[in-house]
Parts: C-alpha cells; structure tokens; sequence
C-alpha cells in the first residue's frame, strides 16, 4: 500500500483528475495549499506598494492506493498535470503501514478499496 502525494498547479487539477478517472482512480483528497520551490514566485504592485508573493498556490492531493494501481496512478497524474514549464509539481510516493476503515473496521488492502 502506498500513498501519492501530488502538488500541482491549480488549473490543471480538471486534467489529472480526468487523467485519473481513465487510469480507474476516483478516491482521493484534494487541499488547497501554497508553496515556493524553483517558480520563486513574483512582485506585485499594490498602491504604489511593491509585495514579494513568494508563496504561491498549489494544489495538494493525496491518493491512497494498492501497489498495483502505483504505476498507472503517477502515469495518469503526471499526463494530467505536465505542461513542460517551471511549476508543473512533484510526486512524492510514501508506503503505507496500515489501513484501516472506520465504517467497517476492515484493514490493509480491502479498506483502501
């Protein structure tokens, strides 16, 4: 069992979640988030004011899935989410210890579904 964590821009979250859904990926959690890495962020220009945004925003999702869905569930996110420039994301991919289903107790495997 292993756990994506994936950020990526905000306007290509329509693409990967279309991408995923073709892959058979439908559960996953979605955060807003913001982040600084390569892009460095920009100067805005406010009243005259100049303001270093160097947070920028991101999406976040995480998707918790078998090992056999690993493979096609970074292909599918990395077809949704590339557009070839700075600030396309990163894929971080963490295993899974346990899993268990609070509705029904199942564990492992059968709880991530």
């Amino acid at each position: 069992m292993k756990l994506i964590t994936a950020i990526i821009q905000p306007h290509k979250l329509t693409d990967v979640k279309a991408s995923l859904a073709k892959a058979g990926v439908t559960k996953m959690t979605v955060s807003n988030v913001l982040g600084a890495g390569q892009q460095k962020g920009y100067d805005e220009n406010y009243r005259g004011v100049v303001h270093e945004v160097n947070l920028l925003k991101k999406v976040e999702l995480q998707i918790a899935v078998n090992d056999e869905y690993l493979e096609p569930t970074i292909k599918a996110i990395v077809e949704g989410a590339h557009t070839g420039k700075i600030g396309d994301g990163k894929i971080f991919v963490t295993t899974i210890d346990e899993t268990i289903r609070i509705r029904t107790g199942e564990r492992g495997k059968a709880a991530i579904g």
